[in-house]
């Protein structure tokens, strides 16, 4: 076969191929987009004031410099005023593009052990510290889906 023979066959089947490739479009009405994580935490009687002020010192310092280096999209705090026996208080929720591999991670990590000023073993013992009013009861991670059309 000739190079011509071969770069005609090729062109063929690309041009072929290229109205299958629309065809193949998700017949889906949206896309995936940011990860949502909620965590869920119950706060002891007669702390949340306590707590409030952690949000607004500690809590909202690493969220505002995750978002500074776009590692989040966005960050809110959701209190649940008629909660349930067995439900959480606050609802601390969480928007990002993506998952860190490894790598970036710990990266991510260092970069933010310096900013907050701190080291993991004094991170931990604040942690401690604040559950001894309070419980993270878990979290859940959502897919934010978003129109196409």
């Amino acid at each position: 076969m000739t190079k011509f023979s071969i770069t005609a066959l090729g062109a063929l089947a690309l041009a072929l191929a290229v109205p299958h490739a629309a065809v193949a479009q998700s017949a889906y009405p949206v896309d995936p987009a940011d990860y949502v994580e909620m965590g869920m935490i119950k706060i002891d009687d007669g702390h949340d004031l306590e707590y409030a002020n952690y949000l607004a010192q500690g809590w909202r310092k690493s969220q505002d410099y995750a978002k500074q280096q776009g590692w989040i999209s966005d960050y809110q705090i959701w209190a649940n005023s008629n909660a349930r026996d067995g439900e959480a208080d606050i609802y601390l929720v969480t928007w990002f593009p993506a998952f860190a591999d490894a790598a970036e991670g710990m990266r991510r990590n260092k970069l933010f052990l310096e900013h907050m000023k701190s080291t993991e073993a004094q991170m931990q013992a604040e942690s401690g510290k604040r559950a001894t009013y309070r419980k993270q009861m878990g979290s859940m991670l959502f897919r934010q889906m978003k129109w196409t059309r």
